[in-house]
């Protein structure tokens, strides 16, 4: 009964086919070969557009590559409270940017209010050296809490970046859980409601090692080779990540994989309901659960094999969390079995 991450799962069976068949032979180093040029005209057809789009190697590679894309002098990202860029990055962006910070939003269940948003950007002035200047907006989808953005938060977001000449960027770490939860087109949820680069995510639904910075405006990533090679991730033997990503998207197999992912979390989310040993904390619809447990039972279910992780609770949310109790994250994968969920909620039960 792992539940522990996502990041636990292995690679599904199709990546694993993809890198073998393409493992042998030569092919042309540094993403020129023809199987990097297939899966760039992949993501092409995905999101209904020309786009342009970089491999790497983590997450945090791609948040952090993309900022530096869009840096400024005394450069600022505005982003929520419990972002993973603030929270979870060992200040990685900070040090790939040269020095940028993290300016954090206030926000209901772990999205950004646009209204916070709106006065935390007035608050630096054009003409006002001393406090640095913005550079972006980033929003994660879905965000650290397992909660979403609907298609219009999203628009309603970048139409305040945008009025300060500001890029739009989403975390998409969970991409596929995102959008299997809210039946949206990789257009709908991105460029067609102003997001302007996105990380995509693929790593924790059934690859190996496979993630990508996507410009929605090819114009605006021409010094991005730059920045990728300067930052370690330009890898010499990058058909490794297209072979990986070329399984992945075929016949939908990564929006087959994040809805599994989300179904067990909904089964998972059903169980918890009905015992009375548990409590959600808040509700969600991806693949992440947050839950409230009496401390002896979290020790019992431990000690029956379950995996699962303690949670800070979020800033606002303290008094959620009673006395003998603890918050917990539970998460599922595409490898996630109803065996699995199903013997967790009889011992909730």
């Amino acid at each position: 009964m792992i539940f522990a991450s996502d990041n636990w799962s292995g690679a599904h069976p199709a990546i694993n086919a993809a890198l073998t068949a393409h493992g042998g032979g030569m092919a042309a180093a540094y993403g020129a070969s023809d199987l990097d040029k297939r899966v760039e005209a992949r993501f092409d057809e995905l999101f209904e557009r020309e786009v342009a789009v970089f491999f790497v190697g983590t997450g945090t590679a791609a948040n952090s590559l993309a900022f530096a894309a869009v840096n400024r002098p005394g450069g600022v990202v505005l982003c929520h409270r419990e972002a993973h860029v603030i929270e979870d990055e060992c200040g990685a962006p900070e040090f790939f940017t040269h020095g940028a910070r993290m300016a954090p939003i206030d926000g209901a269940d772990g999205k950004i209010d646009p209204a916070n948003l709106t006065r935390e950007i007035a608050r630096f002035k054009p003409d006002f050296v001393h406090a640095g200047q913005p550079m972006a907006v980033s929003i994660s989808q879905p965000g650290e809490a397992g909660t979403l953005y609907t298609a219009d938060e999203i628009e309603t977001i970048a139409k305040i970046a945008h009025g300060r000449n500001l890029a739009l960027h989403m975390d998409g770490a969970r991409f596929a859980n995102g959008l299997a939860a809210t039946g949206l087109t990789p257009a709908e949820m991105t460029w067609k409601r102003g997001v302007d680069i996105l990380s995509f995510g693929a790593t924790k639904n059934g690859c190996w090692c496979a993630e990508a910075v996507v410009f929605f405006d090819p114009a605006k990533a021409s010094q991005f080779p730059y920045i990728r090679k300067r930052g370690a991730q330009l890898f010499s033997k990058t058909r490794f990540v297209a072979a990986q990503f070329m399984a992945y998207l075929e016949d939908g197999l990564w929006l087959e994989l994040g809805g599994h992912a989300n179904r067990m979390a909904d089964r998972l989310r059903a169980g918890l309901d009905a015992s009375n040993q548990a409590r959600q904390a808040w509700a969600t619809h991806t693949n992440e659960t947050f839950a409230i447990l009496k401390a002896d039972r979290a020790e019992a279910l431990r000690a029956r094999g379950a995996v699962f992780y303690d949670w800070n609770p979020p800033h606002g949310f303290h008094d959620i969390v009673g006395e003998n109790e603890h918050l917990v994250r539970l998460v599922t994968s595409w490898s996630t079995t109803l065996d699995e969920v199903d013997r967790f909620c009889e011992l909730l039960a």
